[in-house]
C-alpha cells in the first residue's frame, strides 16, 4: 500500500508519541526556517493531542521515529486566532473539521506520506469535510493538498499574511 520503498506505521497517536511528535513540529516551525504557522511547545501538542479529535502519525516500521503528523479538531473547539480567522472565511459544512497541522519529516517528503496520513484521517472522521488553510508561499503544500483533490474555497489575510482556505467536499473518496 505504500507509495515508496519505506515501510511506514500508520495510526491514531498515543500519549507515548508527545515528545517524537514535538520534536518533529519544533524542528519545522518558523523559528527553525519552517512552513509551519506558530510555535509548539510541548504543552501545546499535547492540548492538540488531547483525545478530543483524531491525531495521526506516521512511524518508520514498527519502532521507528515519527516522521510524519496530521492533527485534526471539532470546529466548535478551536480556540487559535488564525483558525478562527479560517473559520471566518469559510465554516465548512455542519460536520466539518479543522484540518491540520500536518507535518512530515524533510526526509520523507515526496514520498506520497501525505496521502497516507490524510487516508487515515479521512476513515477518522468518517469523511466528513476536512477544512483547512495554507499559507500562499508554501507551494510544496499548496500543490500536494491539490493532488489529494482538496480545492480553494475562501482566502484570508492573518497578521500580514495570505492564507489560502482549502476544503476536501466533493474529493474523490
Amino acid at each position: 500500500m505504500s507509495h515508496s520503498s519505506h515501510a511506514y506505521r500508520i495510526g491514531t497517536a498515543q500519549a507515548a508519541d508527545i515528545d517524537a511528535i514535538t520534536a518533529l513540529l519544533q524542528a519545522n516551525s518558523p523559528s527553525q526556517g519552517g512552513s509551519l504557522t506558530g510555535e509548539f511547545s510541548r504543552d501545546k501538542v499535547a492540548a492538540m493531542a488531547d483525545g478530543q479529535s483524531p491525531v495521526i502519525v506516521a512511524l518508520h516500521a514498527a519502532d521507528g521515529p515519527v516522521v510524519g503528523v496530521l492533527f485534526s479538531a471539532a470546529t466548535a473547539t478551536v480556540q487559535a486566532p488564525v483558525v478562527l480567522a479560517m473559520l471566518a472565511a469559510y465554516a465548512g459544512s455542519e460536520n466539518a473539521y479543522v484540518y491540520g497541522p500536518v507535518c512530515i519529516a524533510d526526509s520523507e517528503r515526496g514520498q506520497g506520506l501525505l496521502a497516507l496520513l490524510y487516508s487515515a484521517m479521512r476513515e477518522q472522521h468518517g469523511r466528513a469535510e476536512a477544512v483547512l488553510f495554507i499559507r500562499r508561499d508554501n507551494i510544496g503544500s499548496l500543490r500536494a493538498h491539490e493532488r489529494l483533490g482538496m480545492r480553494e474555497v475562501a482566502a484570508f489575510v492573518f497578521d500580514g499574511a495570505q492564507f489560502a482556505v482549502y476544503s476536501d467536499a466533493g474529493a474523490a473518496a
